[in-house]
C-alpha cells in the first residue's frame, strides 16, 4: 500500500468518527481461479438485462465441513470486494440497514443524500452503470434458487421499463446472496443448507437440527448470545413479524416471515465488534460493523443489534471447528488488495479502498 494511503487508514482510524454508511466506490474485479477458485455467479446467466436468462441451475460444490467454514468467509469477502467494499456502522442502534427484508424497503445506493426537512433521509439509486455491471452478478445469486429463473424473468420487465437497467430488483435479493456463498463454499446438499428465495427457509432448517430433526443440516439455530459465534456463522433478524427468540419462530415454523441474516466474517475482540456481510444491504452486497460485549465468562455477544424494531433473534451456527477470529484480514481478496492496489490499472485505487476499509479499522500492510 503506498505511503498516502496508509496515512489516509491512519487518520480514519485514529481521528474520524464514521458515518453509518461509506460512500459506495467502483468495485474490484474477482480474483483469477488460480488465485482463489469460485465461479462467478455471472457465469450462470447469459444475456444483456432485459434479455437475461439462467442457464441452468449449477452444480453446487459439496466439500468437507472442516473446508466450508473458511470457505464461506473468502466467498463473501470477494463478493463485498466486487460491490465495492461499502461498510455500514451498525454501532449506532438506532441505525435502520434497510436491507430489503420487503422489497420496498431495498434500498438501491451507497448511502443517505440529506433531507432538507430534516426527517427520514432517502437513499440514492445505484447509477445506471454499476447497476449495469453488477446485474449478472446477482442474477447468478438467483440462480441457486428454486425460482430464480421466473424471478430473473419478473425483472427483464423491470429492465425494459422506463428506468431500464437502473430499475430496482423486483425481490429482495439478500437470501438468494447466502444461498448462492453456501453453493460455492461446499454445502452443495439441500439436506445441508436449503437454498431459498427467503431467510426464514434455511433459519427453520436451522431450528429443526436444533431439536434433533434435521441431522445432515449444516447450521443449528442458537438464540442470540447463547452460543460462541465465529466467522462462517450466521446472524439473522425479522420483521413482520419481529422475533425476539428461536422459541418464537418455532411456533410458527413454515409460515412466511420477513427475515434477514448476515455472515459473519470476524470478531474484533479489542474494539468489541463483530464483523458481517449480507446481500441487498443498501441495494450492495455490504459488510455491517455491530457492537459486541464480552460478559464475565460469557462468549463475545451482539449488543443491542437491529434496535428494538429488528431484533437479531438468531444465530446459525455452523457445525463445523472455529477458524481464526480475524478471518477476514486473511482471506484471499484483502490479502491480494494489501499486494496489489497502486500497481496496475485496478478498478479502486489504493485511497478509495483505504477509505472504506479504514474506516472499519480492517486496513493492514500485506507485502
Amino acid at each position: 500500500m503506498r505511503t498516502s494511503a496508509w496515512l489516509l487508514a491512519i487518520a480514519l482510524i485514529g481521528f474520524c468518527t464514521p458515518p453509518s454508511t461509506y460512500a459506495q466506490q467502483a468495485g474490484v474485479e474477482r480474483l483469477a481461479p488460480d488465485v482463489f477458485d469460485v465461479v462467478p455467479p455471472s457465469a450462470l446467466v447469459r444475456g444483456a438485462p432485459g434479455r437475461m436468462t439462467i442457464i441452468q441451475a449449477p452444480a453446487c460444490r459439496t466439500l468437507p465441513t472442516e473446508e466450508t467454514r473458511r470457505r464461506i468467509v473468502d466467498v463473501a469477502v470477494q463478493e463485498w470486494g466486487f460491490f465495492g467494499f461499502q461498510v455500514v456502522d451498525q454501532t449506532n442502534s438506532s441505525t435502520d440497514d434497510n436491507d430489503g427484508i420487503a422489497s420496498g424497503d431495498a434500498g438501491q445506493g451507497g448511502g443517505f443524500s440529506p433531507d432538507p426537512a430534516g426527517g427520514r433521509q432517502r437513499r440514492p439509486r445505484l447509477s445506471a452503470q454499476e447497476s449495469a455491471r453488477v446485474a449478472a452478478s446477482i442474477a447468478g445469486y438467483w440462480a441457486v434458487t428454486p425460482e430464480g429463473s421466473w424471478i430473473v424473468e419478473r425483472q427483464n420487465d423491470s429492465w425494459k421499463g422506463p428506468r431500464g437497467v437502473a430499475a430496482r430488483w423486483n425481490a429482495p435479493w439478500s437470501a438468494a446472496f447466502v444461498s448462492w456463498v453456501m453453493c460455492e463454499a461446499g454445502l452443495g446438499a439441500g439436506s445441508q443448507f436449503q437454498r431459498a428465495v427467503a431467510h426464514h427457509t434455511y433459519i427453520d432448517q436451522a431450528i429443526r437440527a436444533r431439536d434433533g430433526r434435521a441431522s445432515e443440516a449444516a447450521f443449528v439455530a442458537y438464540d442470540a448470545g447463547e452460543a460462541e459465534i465465529a466467522p462462517g456463522d450466521l446472524l439473522c433478524s425479522s420483521r413482520r413479524p419481529t422475533y425476539r427468540t428461536i422459541a418464537e419462530r418455532r411456533r410458527q415454523m413454515g409460515v412466511g416471515a420477513r427475515s434477514h441474516c448476515d455472515i459473519v466474517v470476524k470478531l474484533d475482540e479489542a474494539g468489541e465488534r463483530i464483523l458481517a456481510i449480507g446481500g441487498n444491504v443498501r441495494g450492495s452486497v455490504s459488510l455491517k460493523v455491530f457492537s459486541a460485549v464480552r460478559g464475565a465468562g460469557k462468549p463475545l455477544r451482539l449488543m443491542g443489534a437491529g434496535g428494538a424494531a429488528r431484533p437479531m433473534f438468531a444465530h446459525l451456527k455452523l457445525r463445523a471447528n472455529p477458524i481464526d477470529a480475524n478471518a477476514l484480514d486473511t482471506s484471499p481478496t484483502i490479502g491480494a488488495f494489501g499486494c496489489v492496489v497502486g500497481t496496475g490499472t485496478p478498478r479502486l485505487s489504493d485511497a478509495d479502498v483505504a477509505a472504506n476499509v479504514a474506516a472499519a479499522a480492517l486496513v493492514a500492510g500485506r507485502c
